[in-house]
C-alpha cells in the first residue's frame, strides 16, 4: 500500500513540475502560446 502512495505522490509531483515548466517555457517556444493583448473599454452606468 505504501508503494502505491509513493507512486501516486511521485506522479502528482512530476505532473506539477511539468505544468509549471510548460507555463514558463511555452511562450518562449511557441509565440502563438501568448494570447493577443488589446485594450477593452466598456462604459458602465450605475443606478443610484
Amino acid at each position: 500500500m505504501w508503494r502505491l502512495f509513493k507512486l501516486l505522490f511521485f506522479t502528482a509531483f512530476l505532473a506539477a513540475v511539468g505544468l509549471v515548466a510548460y507555463a514558463y517555457i511555452g511562450p518562449i517556444v511557441d509565440p502563438a502560446f501568448v494570447p493577443p493583448q488589446e485594450t477593452v473599454t466598456v462604459p458602465v452606468e450605475l443606478d443610484f
